[in-house]
């Protein structure tokens, strides 16, 4: 079947990204439908100059028009909350982290809103994020790699890294290959109301958020003390010498817990509202003030309602060398290269969006995946996704303990 035989639904947000994203796949040939989803109708804690969804669509169909593309309306509100948010107020009530863009594309994006667009005949899915595919042969049958995008400064391959062979499988990236100074320049050639358009920022459809607001929705406040911790704190010493894949489970599984700080270890400077609505590496938001170097936090207990804190953004409680990901968690983009149990292998890894990648060992075993750096990382932080990659693909990734 001929590439103009073949129809694509864009996932048109009313951003820049996505309006390119439909214009290069009509030149291609293909024929495109573009379906824009509400997927948040809530504005507790919204900060509303953010991500107005109505401006939004208005945009998205003011593209769709100047493209002559069909346009349509989906809301994704009751799935959006059930699969995501919901699934944050959990996260962060446990004292993680959670990455809700991840869990955005790997919940809605390519599952409920690719449902969506199969009703409308879509042969595949298109968004505008910055990340390639590649189709290659292995065994006979069709293995589909996801790449980092062209414009490293903009690789959105991080947040994809939970995606499944099926749903790559119907996934386009148009301007994978493209930079944004590029995108940008079509977007105004074409004269598109989004050419000059500022990124949107903050939570995948929410918007940027005051997040203490917006967690208390369902998670109640509760006043607990901030302690500051000393950098020569005795906990920072546990690091043993040597080749650390030589450890047991049990050595690594010590080395991969946030520090367990206690109040003994550190004097009270402060009050906080509730430990669960902090994350480590946090600075803004302590109110704390009179030191001679910023203040960040370096650990939270959730029981306790404790926030630990340290002064300087090198303190050593801010580092750790060694991660770890519950089998159960682990993804295999490539499920053609998993680990073994016992195997070890090379990877370059990336903890968080637009970290530079970092060199490490991964290690399959009993007690789980280890991820061993090369060197300490700041701010490993429960509840985000870990990335692995060879290269450019991304390879797995899974959900930091």
């Amino acid at each position: 079947m001929s590439v103009s035989k073949k129809r694509v639904v864009v996932g048109l947000s009313g951003g820049v990204d996505s309006s390119v994203a439909a214009y290069v796949l009509k030149q291609q040939g293909y024929d495109v439908v573009a379906l824009f989803m509400r997927n948040w109708h809530d504005t507790t804690g919204v900060l509303k100059a953010d991500c107005p969804w109505l401006d939004d669509k208005f945009d998205a169909e003011a593209v769709a028009r100047k493209l002559d593309i069909p346009f349509h309306f989906v809301d994704l509100s009751e799935q959006y909350r059930a699969k995501v948010v919901d699934y944050m107020f959990a996260e962060y009530e446990r004292g993680r982290t959670p990455n809700p863009d991840v869990l955005c594309n790997r919940e809605i994006k390519f599952d409920v809103f690719m449902d969506e667009a199969m009703k409308l005949g879509a042969d595949f899915v298109a968004t505008g994020h910055y990340c390639r595919k590649e189709v290659i042969d292995v065994d006979g049958r069709p293995v589909y790699r996801l790449l980092a995008g062209s414009d490293h400064n903009k690789d959105q391959s991080y947040f994809l890294c939970q995606l499944s062979q099926k749903q790559l499988e119907k996934a386009l990236f148009p301007i994978g290959d493209l930079e944004k100074p590029e995108v940008r320049r079509i977007a105004a050639e074409l004269k598109l109301v989004t050419a000059h358009k500022k990124d949107s920022q903050g939570i995948c459809f929410v918007g940027k958020v005051d997040l203490p607001v917006f967690l208390q929705q369902k998670l109640q406040a509760k006043k607990g003390k901030v302690y500051l911790i000393p950098t020569d704190c005795s906990l920072y010493s546990r690091e043993p010498k040597g080749d650390l894949t030589l450890l047991s489970d049990s050595e690594l599984d010590v080395l991969a817990t946030s520090y367990p700080h206690t109040p003994a270890m550190g004097k009270v400077i402060g009050d906080h509202n509730g430990a669960h609505f902090y994350t480590i590496g946090q600075r803004k938001g302590l109110n704390i003030g009179g030191f001679p170097e910023p203040l960040f936090v370096i650990g939270i207990d959730v029981v306790e309602n404790a926030v630990y804190t340290g002064m300087g953004q090198d303190h050593p409680g801010l580092f750790r060398r060694v991660l770890k990901v519950d089998h159960d968690e682990v993804h295999w983009v490539r499920p053609d290269l998993a680990m073994q149990l016992g195997e070890k292998r090379r990877f370059d890894i990336r903890i968080r969006y637009r970290q530079p990648l970092q060199g490490g060992v991964a290690l399959m075993r009993e007690g789980g995946l280890y991820v061993i750096f090369d060197e300490a990382q700041r701010g490993i932080t429960p509840g985000q996704f870990a990335a692995l990659y060879d290269g450019e693909e991304l390879i797995a990734s899974g959900a930091i303990i």
